[in-house]
């Protein structure tokens, strides 16, 4: 308690830097990697990551000196320059972009390393530290930094909400985007700059080697809580957020432990509980949506079967017993007793000391699933031209997700219809 009232309480500069600059590294990013990610485009974070070392070593061999702005400068261009060579390669030639992607990384990466190697064994002392760019080193954030990253993530943060129509279309409709005139090309060079900035901002606290986790996992964990593109952005920056200041907190009360991999590891941790537990994408949203699926079509199909045995002597409230039942439909024994429990629960079966047997809730329904599966036949022989004994399989399925504006549609496309492909009566 003692180590989180000192932590937050910010007295300390270091922890005021620290905290303040991951902080804005990591909600930044994060709002750009929506974009990367939105494009389908989330390898180029890790190219451009791994492309800005050379730049780095470049500025500090012309410059001489570990100045923030000149270092950021030169892997700006190193960056920028790496996303261009992936499109003119992928536009002039037969490569596709994940090879380019991975031939544009290992080679400008490789120059990085040969030129990071040379500074080493330059016998300039002023190189040292200069190797927190490949690992990050957040601890080392000090108040000159801070302007820098601050008015970078301001500039980001300015950029995006200035073009978030323009950058919006670009990401879902590149197509329209273009035939009501918008600048396109212009609008993917904004949001390569963008992104190259992100990264650039980034590599400081995390290094080149986590930074694409940084831009993407906290834009992948928001994508699976909306389908809004603004409440994404916003998700993104607040995961983004609560990972610098997590992993600021962990590197403060373990000093052994690095506050970068610590930022990563937690908005990860962040990212598996959303894909696990988000209300509606999740792990296990799909599995219980699944789960109500599949006992919803075990019900619909029994009070099919009930309708269907009622049609034989249009006497639909008669008891059924449970081997009449099975006879016609092959429900495992089990699953049909738990199906038939849950619709007497329901009220749409009865209990009799001689089987089951429908009651007037039960018979509208069961009508109605009878009808859809009959319509939905009667549509596939009609507009698709499919030999009536094709078109069961098919039937079977789509009855239980037909709604009622479309079984309303097919009616009237069918005008009404009284008979199924099979000459049996449509209720």
């Amino acid at each position: 308690m003692k180590e989180f009232l000192e932590f937050f309480s910010f007295a300390d500069a270091n922890i005021r830097y620290v905290t303040i600059g991951s902080v804005l590294l990591a909600s930044s990013s994060a709002v750009v990697g929506c974009f990367t990610l939105l494009r389908k485009r989330a390898l180029v974070g890790d190219a451009v990551a791994h492309s800005v070392l050379p730049g780095v070593c470049l500025a500090f061999i012309v410059s001489g000196t570990k100045n923030p702005l000149i270092l950021l400068f030169g892997a700006f261009v190193t960056g920028w320059l790496s996303l261009i060579l992936i499109d003119y390669i992928t536009s002039r030639s037969r490569i596709k972009e994940d090879t380019a992607i991975g031939l544009v990384l290992s080679v400008f990466f490789g120059i990085g390393i040969l030129l990071l190697t040379s500074i080493q064994h330059s016998g300039n002392a002023a190189q040292s530290g200069l190797d927190k760019f490949l690992f990050g080193k957040a601890a080392s954030l000090v108040g000159e930094d801070l302007i820098v990253f601050g008015a970078v993530a301001v500039l980001l943060l300015i950029t995006t909400i200035l073009f978030y129509k323009e950058l919006k279309l670009l990401c879902f409709d590149v197509t329209f985007a273009k035939s009501i005139g918008f600048p396109v090309r212009s609008l993917e060079l904004l949001l390569t700059t963008l992104t190259v900035f992100a990264v650039v901002v980034g590599i400081q606290a995390v290094g080149v080697v986590l930074m694409a986790a940084m831009l993407i996992t906290p834009a992948a964990a928001a994508r699976f809580w909306t389908e809004r593109l603004g409440v994404m952005l916003a998700l993104a920056a607040v995961i983004g957020a609560f990972s610098g200041i997590s992993g600021a907190f962990v590197s403060y009360t373990a000093p052994a432990m690095p506050t970068g991999p610590w930022i990563v590891l937690i908005v990860s941790m962040v990212a598996i509980l959303s894909f696990a537990f988000a209300p509606k994408r999740g792990w296990v949203a799909r599995m219980l949506r699944r789960r109500h699926n599949k006992i919803q079509i075990l019900e619909e199909n029994l009070l099919k079967l009930f309708y269907q045995l009622g049609e034989q002597h249009e006497d639909y409230f008669s008891n059924r017993t449970l081997d009449n039942i099975l006879t016609r439909r092959n429900i495992p024994k089990t699953q049909a007793l738990n199906g038939l429990s849950k619709l007497k629960r329901q009220g749409y079966i009865q209990r009799h000391p001689d089987g089951w047997a429908l009651t007037r809730e039960g018979e509208i329904r069961g009508k109605r699933v009878v009808r859809l599966h009959r319509l939905w036949e009667l549509y596939l022989t009609q507009y698709l031209q499919l030999a009536s004994d094709h078109v069961h399989e098919d039937a079977e399925t789509i009855e239980h997700i037909i709604t009622p504006e479309l079984e309303q549609k097919l009616m009237e496309e069918l005008n009404y219809p009284a008979l199924d492909p099979h000459h049996t009566k449509i209720p």
